[in-house]
């Protein structure tokens, strides 16, 4: 986090001179006031400026693509790192060579990334109330999709022999991908079983 000191005649223009020093907004910033100005004995003896520490505000978003740019360099990667962030969410999504490491089996280390970006966040940005949504190269929208198809084919098929099929462990949030898809299937209902992290989605023809 970068932070100046700077004096001025009033506390104002110390402040102005500092953001001005950083390159930033007064929104995108913290002042301390170290020293109040004193106009000194008949305005000319013993008289002291004002002098502030102007701070910039860290930020979820920069915060955490730091994070991520020190994951990539420990496990030898080189990628490059996008944020986007809305009210309630931070998005990153990691691109570059190699990333399959970062994706691991099934996006079980995606997942994991992903879990400790959203602790980090909580820790440092308590407050603000972001969520953090970690993708790497698309493979989330890929991943969507795939599980999409496999609901469809799978309900198809529960429904036709009729037998209730159960679906191999998933991450909560692949589980409501299954259930969100086919909540509106008139010939099967999709419930969950079994303790995390072997919670399986069970598709049950009507």
């Amino acid at each position: 986090m970068r932070s100046v000191e700077v004096s001025g005649r009033t506390i104002a223009e110390a402040i102005q001179k500092g953001l001005a020093a950083l390159g930033v907004s007064e929104d995108a910033a913290e002042t301390e006031i170290l020293s109040e100005p004193s106009a000194g004995f008949l305005g000319l003896i013993g008289s002291r400026q004002a002098r502030v520490r102007v701070k910039e505000k860290i930020v979820p978003g920069s915060y955490l693509q730091e994070f991520m740019q020190t994951v990539l360099i420990h496990l030898g990667l080189s990628g490059t790192i996008e944020i986007a962030t809305a009210e309630n969410v931070v998005e990153i999504n990691v691109s570059g060579a190699k990333m399959g490491l970062l994706i691991g089996k099934r996006g079980q280390t995606l997942d994991a990334l992903q879990y400790l970006l959203n602790v980090i966040c909580h820790r440092n940005f308590a407050g603000q109330g972001k969520r953090v949504v970690l993708d790497v190269e698309g493979y989330r929208e890929k991943r969507e999709q795939t599980l999409k198809e496999l609901a469809n084919r799978l309900a198809q098929k529960a429904t036709y022999y009729r037998k209730e099929l159960v679906l191999e462990p998933m991450s909560a949030q692949e589980r409501r991908i299954i259930h969100s898809t086919l909540q509106d299937n008139p010939a099967v209902s999709t419930y969950s079983q079994g303790e995390e992290p072997y919670r399986k989605v069970v598709i049950a023809p009507k």
